[in-house]
């Protein structure tokens, strides 16, 4: 995103984020990659929303955030002085993942290609149109993400898996999901926790802001 002005440091945090795809400590950053995310890095990354950040004991938990996903479809500067060769690599890495191996992969997004567990809609899914496969796709994200069936899931972890399509088309596919056995839509109990990404992610339904999905309950 033009403007935000990273550094090569801070470009990289993002990658090896991506690479995790999970929340993770900076503790572990530090010993499996010899990463260790200062102050003033997780700050702004933070403040740019790139990046999800909580005190966890003496450390921080971090994970790539909504718009860091967003963030990661397009052009990242690795330039650094004297690392020129590490710059290149980690630039021609991200555009080829983006334009190559996603397209092969079958996946819409990075957050797809990096999930977890797989995200795409089965192949079985029946073909309803374009909400019917949406629905589809929501419900495999969702079990992604989800640690057991009926378990509930921020709408703000499961957007940036929709990149791809307008919000318009993802809100009709979970209004129709709303409607179906065993799926909920629901707001958050605790207001007091909720973010403004929280807030942006949130879906109108039923005269109120719902912020969480389950399926299988």
């Amino acid at each position: 995103m033009a403007g935000d002005e990273l550094t090569a440091s801070e470009s990289a945090i993002l990658v090896v984020l991506m690479a995790e795809a999970r929340e993770v400590l900076n503790t572990e950053l530090r010993d499996r990659y010899q990463l260790d995310v200062r102050k003033p890095q997780r700050d702004k990354l933070t403040r740019l929303q790139y990046v999800a950040s909580r005190r966890s004991g003496s450390t921080y938990a971090l994970q790539l955030d909504d718009k860091g996903w967003v963030r990661m479809q397009t052009d990242l500067d690795f330039t650094l002085r004297g690392a020129s060769a590490l710059g290149a690599a980690l630039a021609a890495l991200q555009t080829n993942l983006r334009e190559r191996v996603l397209a092969r992969s079958g996946c819409a997004t990075l957050a797809e290609l990096f999930a977890l567990t797989d995200v795409r809609a089965p192949a079985s899914a029946p073909a309803a149109g374009p909400t019917g496969s949406m629905e589809a796709r929501v419900v495999s994200a969702y079990r992604a993400l989800a640690d057991e069936p009926g378990a509930w899931v921020s709408l703000r972890r499961l957007r940036p898996f929709f990149a791809d399509v307008s919000r318009e088309h993802l809100d009709e596919a979970l209004r129709g999901l709303s409607r179906s056995d065993g799926v909920s839509i629901a707001p958050e109990s605790n207001q007091k926790t909720l973010t403004e990404a929280d807030h942006v992610a949130a879906l109108r339904l039923g005269g109120q802001e719902n912020h969480l999905l389950a399926i299988g309950v």
